[in-house]
């Protein structure tokens, strides 16, 4: 089929091709792919101008907004992210992101899935300030750290309703069965080990402060969905190397036995059950687990 003769399928297509190029227009219009299906000079056999626009403005309309579409849908799922890097920056960083993954679904909730790691690796992360008490490469495992929070506010945020278990469920199971038992986490329980204090950036965007400067400090956090609201909970070590083995699935026996082996300072009998009736009272867990009787 000739250039001057495209079909529908084929007009969808040059169209793509243009919107989310991340460039100028011209570059856009000119880039293989497009030029490939539409003649950059012949370009209002394609699109035809209007009384007060050009062809090449009219294609300008939908280009232009693209970026700005996607920098709103990326800035409404990380705002601590670009409340820290300012609106250039981020704008940047949304423009190679979305050259490297653009959106390919119908709708942009799981468009900035892969920011996390993209983030981690970006050339564009040495303008930002370096991190106290920092190494070489920190400001983007910082960057990394506080997008994989933001995704994890995100996809708690987004998962399924699940039901929460009731405080006196665990009273009812025998004793001798609690070793076995299996308790499972709502949908929504994220767990996080970061390399970052990042609350203060968290806090700093909500409550639009000046961005602070990171410092390097190992934390742990839970992330998870109660009364239609995101929360997060500070762990400790060892709470959170418990927590993190019952959400993998371990039975409770054996979850508490390898993380007092791991940790045997930070895990005695009275922290444990203050942290188990902590849990539950937030509502991290949806049920208890016995196994089948043979």
């Amino acid at each position: 089929m000739s250039r001057d003769a495209l079909s529908l399928a084929g007009v969808q297509e040059w169209l793509q091709e243009v919107i989310v190029h991340p460039g100028t227009l011209e570059d856009a219009l000119a880039r293989a792919a497009a030029a490939a299906l539409v003649d950059p000079a012949k370009l209002g056999q394609t699109v035809l101008p209007s009384e007060r626009l050009s062809s090449a403005q009219r294609v300008g309309i939908y280009h232009d907004m693209y970026l700005l579409r996607m920098d709103e849908a990326l800035a409404s799922d990380y705002p601590a992210l670009r409340h820290y890097l300012g609106g250039e920056l981020f704008r940047e960083l949304v423009r190679d992101y979305v050259e490297a993954h653009p959106s390919r679904s119908y709708t942009l909730n799981r468009l900035g899935d892969r920011l996390p790691e993209f983030v981690a690796a970006w050339t564009g992360a040495r303008a930002v300030p370096r991190p106290r008490r920092a190494r070489r490469g920190d400001e983007g495992v910082f960057l990394a750290d506080l997008a994989r929070l933001e995704l994890a506010i995100t996809e708690a945020f987004d998962a399924e309703e699940s039901p929460v278990l009731d405080a006196g469920a665990a009273a009812r199971v025998p004793s001798a069965e609690l070793p076995v038992a299996r308790l499972v986490p709502v949908a929504s329980l994220r767990l996080l080990a970061t390399r970052f204090d990042l609350g203060p950036h968290l806090d700093a965007a909500r409550q639009d402060e000046p961005a602070v400067r990171p410092a390097r400090r190992r934390r742990f956090v839970a992330v998870f969905r109660r009364d239609y609201s995101v929360r997060r909970l500070a762990l400790g070590t060892a709470e959170f190397a418990l927590l993190a083995a019952i959400a993998a699935g371990a039975p409770l026996g054996e979850a508490v036995e390898r993380t007092a082996a791991e940790h045997p300072a930070g895990c005695d009998g009275a922290r444990v059950f203050d942290w188990f009736r902590k849990w539950v009272s937030l509502g991290m867990f949806a049920r208890i687990a016995l196994p089948a009787t043979p």
